[in-house]
């Protein structure tokens, strides 16, 4: 089935003021905005190259007073074209609708209030504005740009322009109004017993003073109409990503056809992280680009090590974006940096240690699922380097040293320099080079690339602690026991043949009783010393980085603990009920919420997460290649040896296409 804008919703999300809360993020494909905490106000506004930082602008005053120091509960529920926000205070029942309209660099608000009592009655709604909005050419810091305003209020709405770059920012709502202040603007809603009046508000960006007032004209006359654009635009599009070719995309997804609620969420939700982030910018110097975060932090930068975590959704559904972004990092030596910006395609940020491991995935996902093995003949020596490229990192030892917490996980203290981790994924990037060696006819170059693979996985091993986890090795050579999952979901994936059939037995008990939790996981088990050194959800002992997960599992079936994993889905469906998954989730339990599952941590210090990161195509890699057993070669041939049957025995994968054939998969295999 195709999941519908409501399949996709999520659950009604309850706060007060001061939770740990994470307002949902909204897109156009243009850029993104936040909803806050409050009812009608939205912050982090930013369409590259316009940015107006996370500013908060629209703040509701309800009869005079601020809305949230009446302390009531709002009620959150969002969807992919829209958030929907709820309250009540006394007889009055407040609900808003905020979206991004397709083709504006706007956010629109509606707001509609319904009188429950049994008499007429006036209420006073305002609005109070806030503009920083800046242009700036090149972004890649973890912030987006703002700047002051000079601001007025111009045929009766708020004007912000930086009188720097000439950027702007005009505001205001769709009915007749008094300004209260220079930034607050006043309405009275007159509603009879049991009826409902509304009000729209618009905050509309532009390059120039002009610019902006056009696009708050044109939505201000209809904000009705930008509510069904946005519900349309997302309509279209959730159809064209299992539709081959159609509108947007080159590719496609298969439609999954089960029973089970689980792996329907895990699976949409998985893709609607990627949809998501998505940018589709006039102004970028790559063409299509995909961010990594949203909707607070590191706007127009892709990082190689999250795409490459959802690798098999681009090369699926937008391969020739994924070549040509590919394509790009070769050419600017992106190995020295994280990832690049789209603004200008320039290179940003320090080497990150997995670099050589993510290109050599996403190389070999682009070239198996699309069938262009040619592209080998370009690409072949790249591989080959990033396959040796450890062999420089190496200090005295058998392994490489992969410095300091910067380069790995900077949250973790103690996970530095020879780390189990990348070390075996050393191994894996060696045999991958040897099978495109292989392709390419030199059999020779492919039998001593795996000879180096065989000699470089013994020394991994020499790393195991024992009982389930593995030390690091520090340049003096002394072994500093670490407990984390990184080093479970990498070794038990790439190494699983090597471990031996009691070390695999320990990892997964370790795994059960360390990190695994009923709905999400740890990514740094309670009892290593190091959990006392940070808060930050995506590596440390209070939560996980969104990819650990579904990377988990795939290591889970690797070490042949099918049940384990296949179980476990239920629960982290359960966390499925936010919208797209966060850069990192809380475990269950860990702070109050008024909903079901591992909440999403909030974006502000100490844990700075933002509210969706685009690694969650990798539960889309889960339930392809490990519940539904599918495997596809360097070469393009496709075998399935699925688990589902646990799950839904009817369960289907209808339309898989790779290399230009369709395939069917079920419970029994290929269809």
């Amino acid at each position: 089935m195709i999941p519908t804008l409501d399949d996709l919703a999520s659950d009604p999300l309850r706060h007060r003021f001061d939770d740990h809360f994470n307002p949902p993020g909204l897109t156009n494909f243009l850029g993104t905005a936040q909803v806050d905490h409050d009812l009608v106000a939205v912050r982090s506004v930013n369409f590259p190259p316009l940015g107006s930082g996370d500013t908060i602008s629209g703040t509701l005053f309800l009869d005079g007073r601020l809305f949230r120091s009446y302390a009531a509960e709002v009620t959150v529920r969002w969807r992919p074209d829209r958030v929907v926000r709820s309250a009540r205070v006394g007889d009055l029942e407040l609900e808003t609708v905020t979206v991004c309209p397709p083709g504006e660099t706007a956010a629109v608000v509606e707001l509609r209030a319904r009188n429950l009592g049994g008499a007429e009655r006036s209420v006073r709604v305002g609005f109070s504005l806030a503009s920083a909005v800046t242009r700036r050419e090149r972004w890649g810091a973890p912030e987006p740009p703002s700047a002051a305003n000079d601001v007025d209020v111009v045929d009766d709405a708020f004007a912000g322009v930086c009188p720097a770059s000439g950027a702007a920012c005009v505001q205001g709502i769709d009915r007749a109004g008094t300004w209260l202040a220079a930034n607050l603007v006043e309405t009275t809603l007159t509603i009879a017993p049991g009826a409902t009046e509304r009000v729209g508000c618009v905050q509309a960006l532009g390059t120039s003073a002009g610019d902006a007032r056009d696009g708050f004209r044109r939505l201000v006359r209809d904000v009705p109409g930008a509510l069904a654009g946005s519900e349309r635009l997302w309509a279209r599009e959730l159809t064209e990503v299992f539709e081959p070719g159609a509108g947007s995309f080159a590719g496609s997804l298969p439609v999954l056809e089960t029973e089970s609620e689980a792996l329907r969420k895990l699976y949409w939700l998985g893709l609607l992280g990627v949809l998501f982030m998505r940018r589709d910018s006039p102004h970028s110097a790559l063409g299509r680009a995909y961010d990594t975060l949203l909707p607070r932090y590191w706007h127009t930068t892709t990082f190689i090590w999250d795409y490459s975590l959802s690798s098999v959704v681009h090369a699926l559904l937008d391969a020739p974006t994924m070549r040509r972004q590919l394509e790009h990092w070769l050419s600017v030596d992106v190995l020295d940096h994280y990832g690049t910006e789209w603004l200008t395609g320039e290179p940003i940020g320090v080497w990150y240690s997995v670099n050589d491991y993510a290109l050599t995935r996403l190389v070999r996902d682009y070239v198996r699922f699309t069938g262009e093995v040619g592209w080998l003949d370009t690409v072949g020596e790249h591989v080959q380097h990033w396959a040796r490229r450890w062999q420089s990192l190496r200090r005295g030892h058998a392994l490489a040293d992969y410095g300091g917490v910067e380069n790995l996980l900077e949250c973790v203290s103690t996970y530095t320099n020879e780390v189990a981790s990348l070390n075996a994924t050393n191994v894996w990037c060696l045999r991958v080079a040897a099978e495109v060696a292989e392709q390419r006819g030199d059999a020779a170059e492919a039998a001593r690339l795996r000879a180096e693979a065989a000699e470089l996985a013994t020394a991994v091993l020499e790393l195991y602690a024992g009982g389930g986890h593995w030390n690091a090795r520090r340049p003096d050579g002394t072994l500093v026991p670490v407990r984390h999952c990184y080093d479970f979901q990498t070794t038990g994936y790439v190494l699983a043949g090597e471990l031996g059939e009691e070390r695999r037995r320990e990892l997964v008990e370790f795994f059960v009783r360390e990190f695994q939790t009923e709905t999400w996981m740890r990514a740094l088990a309670t009892s290593d010393p190091d959990a006392a050194f940070s808060v930050r959800p995506d590596h440390q002992w209070n939560g996980a980085y969104t990819a650990w997960p579904s990377e988990a599992a795939l290591a889970l079936f690797r070490l042949g603990a099918d049940d384990v994993a296949l179980d476990w889905l239920s629960g982290l469906a359960r966390s499925a009920n936010q919208g797209p998954f966060a850069q990192a989730h809380f475990v269950e339990g860990l702070v109050p919420t008024g909903f079901d599952g591992a909440p999403k941590s909030p974006p502000q210090f100490p844990y700075l997460i933002d509210w969706a990161c685009s690694s969650s195509g990798s539960f889309v890699q889960l339930v392809l290649e490990g519940v539904f057993g599918v495997d596809v070669s360097l070469t393009g041939e496709v075998t399935a040896q699925p688990r589902v049957a646990r799950l839904d025995p009817a369960a289907r994968l209808r339309g898989l296409v790779v290399a230009g054939r369709t395939y069917d998969v079920d419970a029994n295999g290929l269809a």
